[in-house]
């Protein structure tokens, strides 16, 4: 069987990349075609062969300013030939879903998120869009993504979920059903998890966009005085760069060994924005460091109140900086054995698993509905 991968952006690491890590492992032959490539990223995928779209003759400035680049991306998938596969799948929080393949070829869409920034975030992202003028042409432009997003998401013929609260969303703006299976995470083994003398700091890691709402636990830690570290980069950094007090470290992007590191030596990880699931939640718990989180999205599927971390209820610092409190408070009651226990159900291997099983289903599904067909015509 011949497959390609899709995936939007290949720029940075992120957790929506991790999965393709994993897509790749599982299908090393599969050319992987991206919208965007960085070829500082080729250690991370050092055989794969990359399919680059027609934006890699853009200036490289621009590449990075996406946003500018909105009204050709649902031009991009559309232009991939994919004539020569049997079964195609995207990894897509936004455009890679629209790819366009044959009757016969089979489209499999591991979806991250419904695109955000057109759904539920979109009058939050009109605000951020500051500029009277930039606002006029953002309108009559995200209405038109919204029905191009909404039309492509019929071209699939099977969704994938990352969690419940995806599944749901697919729902809700697609209308269309899809079978849950939790991104793979990369776990350290039990003996490397035993957490070791603990240093007096609470750690973020996360990608700083305005979504993940850092800017809550930078306020909230502000007030707290209580030290913070923030690993991650992003285009929201230097504005929380200029509101956070010097309790407050930023260390940028960090090797994957070195992030271990930090998170490890943490007194708790802090997850102060609603998304989608949380690989940066199960690997804490992995390493035996409890959780303060916001209730709601995907870290509700991960953390047990009380067992393995705090949840709080409403995106304020001053509910968050509560949320501080009672975890330092029942800080000796967390279970580094449930953690650990929970996180290992998120492994690379349940994963690979799981997605062979819903392809293996998803192939003879197809094989017998064109049986069914033929008999019918006969």
């Amino acid at each position: 069987m011949r497959v390609a991968l899709i995936h939007e952006y290949l720029d940075y690491m992120g957790g929506a990349e991790r999965v393709l890590q994993c897509f790749h492992r599982m299908f090393p032959r599969a050319p992987i075609y991206t919208f965007i490539w960085n070829e500082d990223l080729r250690p991370e995928f050092p055989n794969a062969e990359i399919r680059t779209s027609f934006l890699r003759r853009f200036p490289r400035m621009l590449q990075r300013k996406k946003k500018y680049l909105l009204p050709l991306l649902p031009v991009v998938p559309e232009t991939f030939d994919l004539s020569d596969f049997d079964l195609v799948i995207s990894s897509s929080s936004a455009f890679a879903k629209g790819v366009i393949v044959k009757p016969r070829t089979i489209h499999i869409c591991y979806c991250h998120a419904p695109s955000r920034f057109l759904w539920d975030w979109s009058h939050n992202y009109m605000k951020e869009q500051r500029a009277p003028l930039r606002m006029r042409f953002a309108r009559p432009i995200l209405h038109y993504l919204r029905m191009w997003d909404k039309a492509a998401a019929q071209r699939v013929d099977y969704f994938i979920a990352n969690s419940r609260y995806t599944r749901d969303r697919i729902w809700k703006y697609y209308r269309r059903e899809s079978e849950i299976i939790y991104p793979p995470v990369t776990l350290p083994s039990y003996r490397e998890s035993v957490p070791s003398r603990k240093k007096n700091y609470f750690i973020i890691v996360s990608r700083l966009a305005s979504y993940k709402r850092v800017d809550l636990a930078v306020e909230a830690f502000n007030k707290l005085e209580l030290p913070l570290v923030i690993i991650g980069d992003g285009p929201e950094r230097a504005r929380l760069q200029r509101i956070a007090r010097s309790n407050v470290r930023f260390l940028g992007w960090l090797s994957d060994a070195e992030v271990r590191k930090k998170v490890l030596s943490a007194s708790a990880c802090v997850f102060p924005g609603e998304d989608d699931f949380g690989i940066t939640i199960v690997e804490a718990l992995s390493q035996g460091v409890p959780v303060l989180a916001y209730r709601g999205g995907g870290a509700m599927e991960i953390i047990e109140e009380g067992v393995s971390g705090e949840f709080f209820d409403d995106p304020t610092p001053e509910v968050l900086a509560d949320g501080v409190r009672r975890l330092r408070q029942n800080i000796a009651d967390y279970s580094c054995e449930a953690m650990q226990k929970k996180a290992f159900q998120f492994s690379e291997a349940h994963f690979v698993r799981s997605i062979r099983k819903c392809i293996s289903e998803v192939i003879l599904r197809e094989s017998e509905r064109e049986r069914f067909e033929k008999t019918d015509v006969l």
